[in-house]
């Protein structure tokens, strides 16, 4: 008998572990917060605690700090929810449900996260199931659950806080060297002849530039959140800036590209290599590929070329052409070209 894909195994694993690193954080602040609540609240096994260092310990020191509040509000609400119903409903062995569907809507009504949404019918329904004969346990419960999400706080800021950086500059740098890349595919299509299967797959390249800007922002915003409330901030904020200026440098690029490639297979025609200013384009767009590869090298970075620098690692890139006026079924789609290739000049050198 064969399972449904939805009961299948694999469902249950992921591509990539949790990093070993937070695998430990989250051990160590979870016993911490153990035998801390034990000391200061020996009367009860300290659960909540437990559940709250456990849950707390997050990729990033700013993701730490979001779930304790979480955790805090939804515990402290369903607290508070189940000690209201119980004083109305003493004794009533229904009051239980009652108080997880209040708490349900509760968390309806005031639109709360998933985080704490959740947590208010558990915090309800463990006060009244197992605390509701013995005096102070609501009160008990809220503190050790502060406890417990402080703990996890400061453990994953005193134990290596994490810094997602790497993903960042990687995806960055794949994002300007597939731009770079589609400025040489575009230089070869100019002047060699093109097939209609030839211009569809150029366009279909230079539109896979969207999601990779995509996903080198979305790197850059989790190197920002990884840096929020981390002590370690300082070290890496000039790395983090120098990223982020590089994607806003690329992101309308990925735009101008995108443009030129339409540009140029909507209006393509064989005639097109009769112009003899398309060989000029096409060298200026194999330098912008060249000057835009520099840009994420390490020899980029505040280093003036001079006679011993390698020729490789000198920016090629030259004034914006001058042209004849071309063939009359041809100058839109030149003239666009060139428009768009002056502008990602700008961009590269920064202007």
């Amino acid at each position: 008998m064969h399972l449904p894909a939805a009961f299948s195994p694999t469902r249950l694993r992921t591509a990539s572990r949790v990093p070993l690193l937070q695998v430990v954080k989250t051990s160590v602040a979870t016993v911490a917060a153990w035998f801390v609540a034990v000391l200061v609240l020996p009367s009860e096994l300290p659960i909540f605690a437990a559940i709250a260092a456990l849950l707390v310990v997050q990729p990033s020191v700013n993701q730490s700090f979001g779930k304790a509040v979480e955790r805090s509000v939804g515990v402290i609400t369903g607290v508070v929810i189940a000690s209201l119903i119980g004083l109305l409903f003493s004794g009533q062995t229904w009051v239980i449900l009652l108080a997880i569907v209040v708490s349900i809507f509760f968390g309806w009504v005031f639109r709360l996260t998933p985080g704490s949404a959740n947590q208010i019918p558990i915090s309800a329904m463990l006060v009244l199931a197992i605390g509701a004969a013995t005096p102070g346990y609501a009160i008990d419960r809220i503190i050790e659950t502060l406890m417990g999400a402080a703990l996890g706080v400061i453990v994953n800021v005193l134990i290596v806080p994490p810094v997602a950086l790497g993903p960042a500059e990687r995806d960055v740098n794949l994002l300007a060297g597939e731009l770079a890349a589609s400025l040489e595919r575009l230089a070869t299509a100019l002047t060699t002849p093109q097939t209609e299967r030839q211009l569809d797959g150029l366009m279909i390249q230079a539109r896979l530039l969207r999601p990779m800007r995509e996903s080198a922002a979305a790197s850059v915003q989790q190197g920002e959140e990884s840096l929020t409330l981390n002590p370690r901030r300082s070290a890496h904020r000039t790395r983090l800036e120098t990223l982020s200026h590089l994607l806003d440098r690329f992101s309308p690029m990925v735009t101008r590209i995108i443009g030129m490639t339409r540009a140029f297979h909507d209006h393509y025609d064989a005639s097109l290599l009769d112009e003899p200013v398309l060989q000029s384009i096409a060298i200026e767009l194999r330098r912008a590929a060249h000057d835009l590869r520099l840009l994420t090298s390490p020899t980029s970075v505040d280093v003036e070329a001079d006679a011993t620098e390698p020729e490789s690692e000198i920016p090629a890139l030259t004034a914006p052409l001058r042209i004849a006026r071309p063939h009359p079924e041809h100058w839109l789609l030149i003239g666009s070209l060139m428009e768009d290739l002056r502008r990602i000049r700008e961009e590269i050198i920064g202007d």
